[in-house]
């Protein structure tokens, strides 16, 4: 199920949020506002699409309301003391309810194995293929969320967020490299290591000691949807602004050699 493309690139686009797809198991415990999937990072693996020539992908069709391959499997809190959402998560961004009937710790266990397990064996062969051809591998988590949501964070969110767990996943080029291509896009706003710092999954993979290198990119989705809002649509004008810059980002990244 886990949909992987190798390339020959440093490079790896880790894409653990596009997916929209639930067993009917769960479609059936869930309710309307679960079922409308809102925290879907909708069109990323457009967004990112024919970027970067060679480049290597890793999805997941599941939606992260059946499991969240981005959170720690044994459930700890990525941002302890704020609100978040889990594993397995019981609201939405927003912290209204989305189950008429919550998932059990066995649900949780079982989704671990059949969804959760299965992309990150799938994402770590990738590293170590990666890896074995240039010496390192680069994971570059891809990541979009709307732009205000007061249950998660105050104000309006920056339009480009970089997260590397304050500067700890990656070599020290590779977070000036995304940073400053993001800042000198001056159309967009960005952030180091704000409200985002990364995922699990960038906390996990970043092992710039041993060559893993692991970058999170999280977008607003005004940048790219014409509304934060139903029917979540594409705007192609807006996308290729912000494609320029991701285009410019994912190049460099594929030329970047330890020092």
């Amino acid at each position: 199920m886990i949909e992987v493309t190798e390339g020959q690139s440093p490079v790896i686009l880790g894409l653990p949020h596009t997916g929209t797809w639930l067993p009917e198991d769960v479609t059936a415990k869930l309710n309307a506002t679960g079922r409308a999937l809102a925290d879907t990072d909708w069109h990323i693996d457009r967004l990112y699409d024919g970027l970067l020539d060679g480049v290597t992908t890793v999805r997941t069709p599941v939606h992260r309301y059946v499991i969240d391959v981005n959170r720690d499997p044994d459930g700890a809190s990525l941002y302890p003391g704020q609100n978040t959402t889990g594993l397995v998560p019981l609201t939405d961004f927003d912290g209204v309810d989305i189950w008429d009937t919550p998932p059990s710790d066995a649900d949780i266990r079982q989704r671990c194995d059949d969804f959760h397990r299965p992309y990150h064996a799938a994402l770590s062969e990738q590293m170590d293929r990666v890896k074995a051809l240039h010496g390192f591998a680069i994971l570059y988590d891809c990541h979009s969320i709307r732009g205000e949501i007061p249950f998660l964070f105050d104000g309006q969110l920056p339009d480009l967020n970089i997260g590397t767990n304050l500067s700890t996943t990656c070599d020290p080029a590779i977070e000036a490299l995304v940073k400053n291509h993001c800042r000198a896009a001056s159309e967009f706003s960005t952030t180091l290591n704000g409200r985002f710092k990364g995922g699990w999954t960038t906390r996990h993979y970043g092992r710039p000691d041993q060559g893993w290198h692991a970058i999170q990119m999280e977008l607003a989705q005004r940048c790219y949807l014409t509304a934060e809002a139903p029917p979540w649509t594409y705007d192609p004008a807006k996308a290729d602004t912000l494609r320029a810059t991701l285009r410019a980002i994912l190049t460099d990244l594929s030329r970047w050699r330890p020092q």
